[in-house]
């Protein structure tokens, strides 16, 4: 029986120990990442404006085969929404292009509904380096509330990680065409 007590305290104390530190996590994250694709700028901007070319480099895109997709309006415009529902890796939500700055940077927001409901700016954008390279950021911002900002601690790592990933994939693509 003491056993079993000094078990449940060591948990809850482990929790309460999750909560306190969640206290001094911002609620706001920011991830972001970079390649140099050899390419020229508008090359670059004109393959990552559209949406539906995110599945073949985009590694969240790419997680379920077999998911299922839906859009609206036109892709490489304000106002185009791509929406998926795919299995547990893939998750559920839409991603909009709010914006545009021709040959430099789209904004698109993402909206989750699964396995977590939220919503983040994803920025992505070119930069001339040469004639012939381009550097591509691709970020990520958004927030949790408390207690799931706990969550950040590990964002810039775990997110960081399937942005290079992507953005590997995008260079090999770009290049090849």
């Amino acid at each position: 029986m003491k056993m079993l007590l000094n078990i449940l305290i060591g948990v809850a104390g482990f929790i309460a120990l999750l909560l306190i530190l969640a206290l001094f996590v911002k609620k706001e994250y920011t991830v972001a990442r970079q390649i140099i694709i050899n390419k020229p700028q508008g090359e670059v901007f004109a393959y990552i404006r559209h949406l539906k070319n995110q599945e073949h480099y985009s590694k969240w895109v790419m997680a379920d085969p077999d998911m299922k997709k839906t859009y609206r309006g036109t892709d490489g415009t304000p106002g185009f929404v791509y929406a998926w529902n795919g299995n547990d890796k893939a998750g559920q939500g839409e991603q909009e292009i709010k914006h545009i700055t021709e040959n430099e940077k789209l904004e698109i927001e993402i909206r989750f509904i699964r396995p977590f409901a939220g919503v983040a700016q994803v920025p992505m954008t070119t930069e001339t380096v040469s004639p012939t390279q381009t550097k591509v950021t691709w970020g990520m911002t958004g927030g949790n509330p408390y207690p799931l900002n706990l969550m950040h601690l590990f964002t810039d790592n775990l997110l960081g990680k399937d942005l290079e990933i992507s953005l590997a994939t995008l260079k090999q693509v770009v290049e090849k065409n």
